[in-house]
């Protein structure tokens, strides 16, 4: 334990950008080169989020219906054939590809929140409360994955950046990396970390067992947290007084 912490101190100590690979075992996973995490899960979750979109009633969706979602397909097919297995392939086009995605998906998502909120306040959302909560529950869960997505692919330089150990201070602080003797010698954040991280964050309005540390960091955390409040509160206060 005490070589453990005196290497994490020592790399914590140097310039934030390390050498290609740190091979140490005795070092916590997050700070030495892994094999990269699965595609899988990201992959299911950005589907999940298209297809939360596509079945949203046409006047929420941007026109037209399907241009953003067939992008945001095409791109993640392209992503997909690239690092089927494991997402570890160092290229400045895969990343540009992966940020266009989460880009597209957050506009798309953006507008739609945007309209059901001017319908909101305009008192034209409709007159039944079923219809209302499924469209706002979307909406909601597709802004917690576009989170998770952005927190994914920017902390520490995102995931292939993480992969390589290329930066040594985190963007998130983990509960495990505070006590790394109480996870797995293998541990290090993968998407469903920071999936969880954002579904906390648009439903408790604030960090829970995960601290933001860079400023990037916590000004997403407030829009996140803001938007969610916004979007909760006027969709359940409409939905209550369309059921009185």
């Amino acid at each position: 334990m005490r070589r453990q912490t005196a290497h994490l101190e020592k790399v914590l100590h140097t310039d934030a950008h390390l050498p290609d690979c740190f091979e140490d075992v005795h070092l916590p996973a997050w700070l030495r080169c892994t094999e990269g995490e699965q595609r899988l899960p990201v992959t299911l979750t950005v589907i999940l989020a298209i297809i939360l979109q596509v079945e949203l009633p046409r006047r929420f969706a941007l026109q037209p219906r399907y241009l953003l979602p067939g992008l945001e397909v095409i791109l993640a097919g392209g992503l997909m054939a690239a690092n089927p297995r494991r997402i570890n392939r160092k290229s400045t086009a895969l990343r540009g590809a992966s940020l266009a995605l989460i880009a597209i998906i957050s506009v798309a998502n953006m507008y739609s929140a945007f309209k059901l909120v001017t319908e909101l306040i305009a008192g034209t959302a409709g007159e039944s409360a079923g219809p209302l909560l499924a469209t706002g529950a979307s909406i909601w869960g597709t802004n917690v994955i576009v989170f998770g997505l952005w927190y994914w692919e920017l902390d520490r330089g995102g995931p292939v950046a993480r992969a390589f150990a290329h930066r040594a201070h985190p963007d998130f602080l983990f509960t495990q990396m505070q006590v790394p003797e109480m996870a797995p010698t293998d541990w290090e954040p993968g998407f469903l970390d920071y999936l969880y991280l954002s579904f906390t964050n648009a439903t408790a309005f604030s960090p829970t067992d995960v601290l933001p540390l860079a400023r990037w960091a916590k000004m997403t955390m407030l829009i996140q947290s803001a938007v969610s409040i916004v979007a909760v509160a006027l969709v359940i206060a409409r939905a209550v007084n369309i059921l009185k």
